[in-house]
């Protein structure tokens, strides 16, 4: 709950608390459960102050100050926010639907699974910030500057994001429409660390292909294992049932950026899809197939191994057995041919 004092000095108005906060900028004001709704505390200097589950709802705190602050699960749908600035703040699960945040500071702010939804973010500096599982539907995020800032996951599609900025504020502003695009445009744009970036990905990546029922998990958890003593970096797919289109082509695209590719034969469902996405178009990406001795390749297996690239099957008696010769068996054979093609 919020502490009494503070909360007296609060309702003497925004001359009398920011004197207050001058007075005492060790004391971080705790305003936690406080109810604010409907009332106007623009230009109140709230940095570092404690806001954890307090009501801001249609509240108005323009040009305000709430850098640092803590704001979790903050309600603050349909307030006014325009011009404020949290930057450093932690407003994670916030609810902010419907909110004006024009020309608002984010920088550096903490917006995990904050519902933006509706929200008005034009002109937004949203640098540096990290957006995980955020909800943007229907938000407004034009001319918002985005440099730095980290999206994954987001939920629902922004109204309009045009106009979006992703360079530093010391360099000339380079746009674009799309928040998920902008750390890969600003990439693209600096071509030596984007050369870096794909040669560290195709140097590295290993793309593991089957169906990993809990018996044969033991030879996934080797393979990955034995991997990353060699500095690869596994990636795995495990397909209970056929992939759909899109998944196909996602395995299609992360197997152009492998190094080489691993498939289990035994009872995988989905290889014979995915290898004939793969197998013809990459000769570059040797593929070694395991399989588990008691079981059979699908009848029309016998098409890839015309292509070189594909290597012929290393059979495993036990999961224990292939354990102990993973490196020699079906490591080592990857990387010879690999050899074999870059000679090539």
């Amino acid at each position: 709950m919020a502490a009494p004092e503070h909360l007296i000095v609060l309702t003497q108005g925004k001359d009398s608390w920011n004197r207050w906060r001058d007075e005492h900028p060790d004391e971080v004001p705790d305003l936690r459960r406080v109810d604010l709704s409907n009332q106007d505390v623009s230009g109140f200097n709230f940095s570092k102050a404690l806001f954890a589950e307090s009501n801001l709802e249609k509240a108005k705190l323009t040009e305000s100050d709430l850098r640092w602050a803590n704001l979790w699960n903050v309600k603050l749908a349909d307030a006014d926010l325009n011009m404020a600035r949290f930057n450093g703040a932690d407003l994670s699960d916030a609810d902010i639907r419907d909110a004006h945040l024009i020309d608002v500071q984010l920088r550096w702010t903490s917006l995990w699974r904050v519902n933006f939804s509706g929200a008005d973010l034009r002109g937004a500096d949203l640098s540096g910030a990290l957006l995980v599982e955020t909800n943007l539907t229907d938000a407004v995020l034009d001319g918002s500057r985005v440099y730095g800032t980290s999206v994954w996951r987001l939920r629902g599609m922004p109204r309009s994001q045009s106009d979006l900025i992703i360079t530093p504020v010391d360099e000339p502003p380079i746009q674009v429409d799309n928040l998920e695009m902008a750390q890969f445009v600003y990439l693209l744009l600096n071509n030596e660390r984007i050369r870096k970036v794909i040669d560290t990905i195709t140097s590295k990546v290993v793309l593991i292909l089957g169906r990993f029922t809990p018996e044969r998990k033991a030879v996934l958890d080797a393979l990955r294992s034995e991997l990353r003593k060699r500095d690869y970096l596994p990636v795995v797919f495990d397909f209970e049932k056929p992939a759909h289109r899109d998944l196909t082509e996602t395995i299609s695209t992360l197997a152009h950026m492998a190094k080489f590719v691993f498939a289990d034969l035994t009872d995988a469902k989905s290889l014979p899809q995915e290898l004939a996405t793969i197998v013809p178009h990459l000769p570059s990406v040797p593929v070694q197939p395991i399989l588990l001795a008691s079981a059979l390749e699908w009848s029309m297996y016998e098409h890839f191994p015309r292509y070189p690239w594909v290597l012929p099957i290393a059979q495993y008696e036990t999961a224990a057995e292939l354990l102990a010769n993973v490196a020699d068996r079906v490591i080592r054979p990857a990387e010879r041919q690999l050899m074999v093609g870059e000679a090539g």
